[in-house]
């Protein structure tokens, strides 16, 4: 590092200042910018995202984990679309959200505003990188990214190219902070700087952002796991249920919303669990059920307790057979954590009663778990995901990255 953790944090917050002061269209010209930088610098960040993945392999990490960690053209392509789509949206920076005209004269107006500094800590996902610097950006906050020690390379190459494409729009102040080093003293001293700092948002797994959390001096928002559910309804379409499920669990299953536990009413499962058993063991995927599941599709391995709060990360996948919804959602308000679950039906008066009744940040009906996502939502990226209940929750864009202030506008009242 060039500076220490105070000093990028107070130049941070000096940045704030300026960049409060860009307009919509010179923010978007320069977001479109960064877009066409990604993919013409892509041979410089896969070489060097070449580097990292090297490591990981060298070093024997998890095969999750280094799928997360690889680009490819299409990872590339995908960064950039981010950026554009970003672009095209509607800053909500500077919108009225409430405009009061008072008896006495005084006008009062709730405007959004920018939340000011943002420090990002994340693992191992180079994508992550821009995804937040141009949500950030949008939004006028300045962001400080910690990423993994595992991604170093990726995030310089991909950090120095979006700063290289600013500089050519004429910002001449820095609006993010890339923070290199391996030390895991860096995190500790970031979350120490709550002069500076507003906010914190944790990216990764479960021990990073407990441990963010326990440490951090600043507001946190975050998730710590995402244990998510599919309710396969008696009135389920079952081609469209066997769809939902293959593609929700091995898409990506590296993903926080892919799905870990997979419900089936007892009057369909004879039918469907078969079916849904070759089709997962033709992909790979290993199965845990409950006893009743294990009637059905003899074989597989008998789920236990652990199993209904773990996030597999991988393909592994427990199965419960359930007598009705009511006994779906006790299952997932028990022992999900709050972020994404999808009902398959028919049956309009129970997907209603599901998504009232589940408690998580998204819930869907006849979809799959993976459209939790932010991009997938028209937020054009996201900036991290929040089963909190205060200030954001869910897939977190362009809207959470704002606060507001109140501006009242007068002629000489005075209050008696």
């Amino acid at each position: 590092m060039n500076k220490n953790i105070k000093e990028i944090a107070e130049q941070a917050r000096s940045s704030s200042y300026k960049l409060a002061n860009l307009t919509t269209a010179a923010k978007d010209r320069a977001l479109r910018s960064m877009a066409e930088a990604i993919v013409k610098e892509k041979s410089f960040i896969l070489k060097e995202n070449k580097k990292d993945v090297k490591s990981a392999i060298k070093n024997k990490l998890k095969k999750s984990l280094i799928d997360r960690l690889t680009l490819n053209d299409g990872r590339i392509r995908e960064m950039s679309d981010s950026l554009k789509q970003v672009a095209s949206l509607t800053d909500p920076v500077g919108n009225i959200i409430l405009d009061n005209h008072r008896p006495n004269g005084i006008q009062i107006k709730k405007v959004r505003t920018p939340i000011g500094v943002v420090l990002i800590i994340y693992e191992a996902r180079p994508n992550v990188t821009s995804d937040c610097v141009g949500l950030l950006f949008k939004t006028s906050n300045v962001g400080i990214l910690r990423g993994g020690s595992n991604a170093m390379y990726s995030n310089k190459a991909i950090g120095v190219t979006l700063e290289k494409a600013l500089r050519e729009n004429g910002i001449d102040f820095p609006v993010f902070f890339v923070v290199e080093g391996k030390s895991h003293k860096i995190v500790d001293e970031l979350l120490k700087q709550d002069k500076y700092i507003d906010l914190v948002i944790p990216r990764g797994g479960e021990t990073l952002i407990k441990k963010v959390v326990r440490s951090s001096r600043i507001p946190v928002i975050k998730h710590y796991k995402g244990i998510c559910h599919i309710f396969v309804d008696q009135y389920a379409d079952i081609d469209k249920g066997l769809k939902i499920c293959i593609n929700a669990k091995t898409q990506r299953p590296s993903v926080c919303n892919a799905v870990e536990t997979i419900l089936v009413h007892k009057d369909i499962a004879g039918k469907f669990l078969p079916l849904l058993k070759k089709e997962l063991t033709y992909r790979g995927v290993e199965i845990r059920g409950d006893k009743e599941s294990l009637k059905i599709i003899p074989g597989i391995k008998k789920a236990n307790k652990k199993d209904w709060v773990s996030e597999y990360l991988d393909l592994i996948v427990a199965i419960r057979v359930v007598k009705d919804i009511d006994e779906a959602i006790s299952h997932i308000n028990t022992y999900g954590s709050g972020h994404t679950e999808s009902i398959i039906t028919k049956n309009a008066g129970n997907a209603d009663k599901f998504v009232k009744e589940v408690d998580s940040a998204c819930c869907f009906v006849n979809i799959s778990t993976r459209f939790s996502d932010g991009h997938q939502f028209g937020l054009g990226a996201e900036i991290g995901i929040s089963t909190d209940k205060l200030h954001a929750r869910g897939p977190m864009g362009l809207e959470e990255l704002t606060s507001y202030k109140w501006v009242g506008w007068g002629d000489g009242q005075i209050r008696e």
